[in-house]
């Protein structure tokens, strides 16, 4: 399916399903209600429920939007000017901003930061180089760049997620890149593109772990490594028991086309098992403090030499895999209690 015909059935399906669900949520509400004294956890149906409205109205809104921008933009042709472009960063941080707000006040999140985070070195690009457990973590990585840190993420995302419409459209706009991980050096020569060209508050950020963490991918990682006769990164691999085995390529594409950028690497722990719609089901409500730690890594520290760049990323994802086993998900007291401050900033 081509992305115009995806959009032009999937973005008013979603708007459609938005209008059916609010027209008849005196039932929804009925239905949760009920099953809410039956379900374990406190109120969770109705917690569930408030959540995926949440989401549907302002993706439903924000596609609407979208179609404005599109009218006044000539019909796409001014578009990906700069005026259309803060537009569109401007929406994207509304609705992260309006949705972790909810998220957190139903699900009792916390976040809190440690480390040297964006804000400590303004008014330089960055590359970004995250830790990927999951979609949850991607949002609140996003949220944290963009509200927390006035900056403006260029996201190398999986293809898969254009099947979202509001994602498919907003991002397709801005400069990112969706790549199906089968690209090879064409893959590796898109990320680099991205990547140029950097302005003052850009952030160019990439999963270099290729997908969320689960033990089969992590098993099929080492296999692959193995298969390609890299039996000492295979061996580095099957001890890193948190984290996928980073794939390189990418980054170093980056590394290359971004010379004057530093690097910040992400992890975070208390997403770590949201990667399905079960595993929401299961674990809301949450009462658990989300931690993101962040390493900044001066440009003079890096590298020149390509496999001195490989295993420079190995050692680091070996550091973030031990800060994970270090930090396991901490549950908030119970409400009446006050928490315990952990960390610099909290939200």
């Amino acid at each position: 399916m081509t992305s115009w015909l995806r959009r032009l059935v999937l973005a008013p399906a979603l708007i459609a399903l938005t209008v059916l669900l609010l027209t008849t949520i005196p039932l929804w509400l009925l239905a949760a209600t009920v099953l809410s004294p039956v379900v374990p956890g406190h109120l969770r149906p109705l917690r569930l429920l408030s959540l995926l409205l949440m989401h549907l109205v302002l993706e439903s809104l924000l596609l609407v939007e979208l179609f404005g921008l599109w009218l006044a933009s000539g019909f796409g042709v001014f578009v990906r000017r700069p005026f259309f472009e803060r537009i569109h960063y401007d929406l994207v941080q509304a609705y992260l901003v309006v949705f972790f707000r909810e998220a957190r006040r139903v699900a009792r999140l916390k976040i809190v930061t440690e480390g040297a985070a964006p804000d400590a070195f303004p008014g330089e690009p960055l590359l970004v180089c995250c830790r990927h457990a999951g979609p949850a973590d991607s949002f609140t990585l996003m949220y944290a760049l963009m509200h927390w840190y006035s900056r403006e993420p260029r996201v190398v995302l999986k293809e898969t997620l254009a099947w979202d419409p509001a994602i498919d459209v907003v991002l397709h706009r801005l400069p990112n890149r969706f790549i199906s991980g089968r690209g090879g050096e064409r893959l590796e020569e898109q990320v680099g593109e991205l990547a140029r060209n950097l302005d003052a508050d850009d952030a160019f950020v990439i999963f270099p772990e290729g997908g969320n963490f689960t033990p089969e991918r992590r098993q099929r990682g080492i296999d692959k490594l193995r298969r390609l006769g890299l039996e000492s990164m295979a061996r580095r691999a099957e001890r890193m028991e948190n984290v996928l085995a980073p794939r390189p390529g990418g980054l170093l594409a980056a590394l290359d086309a971004a010379p004057e950028a530093d690097v910040v690497l992400v992890a975070h722990t208390g997403l770590d098992h949201l990667t399905t719609v079960r595993d929401v089901w299961r674990e809301l409500p949450m009462d658990k403090q989300i931690i993101m730690r962040w390493w900044r890594v001066p440009r003079d520290e890096i590298p020149v030499d390509r496999e001195a760049r490989i295993d420079w990323l190995f050692s680091w994802w070996e550091r973030i895999d031990q800060w994970v086993e270090e930090h396991r998900p901490v549950d908030l007291p119970r409400r009446g209690r006050r928490p315990r401050a952990v960390a610099r900033r909290g939200a």
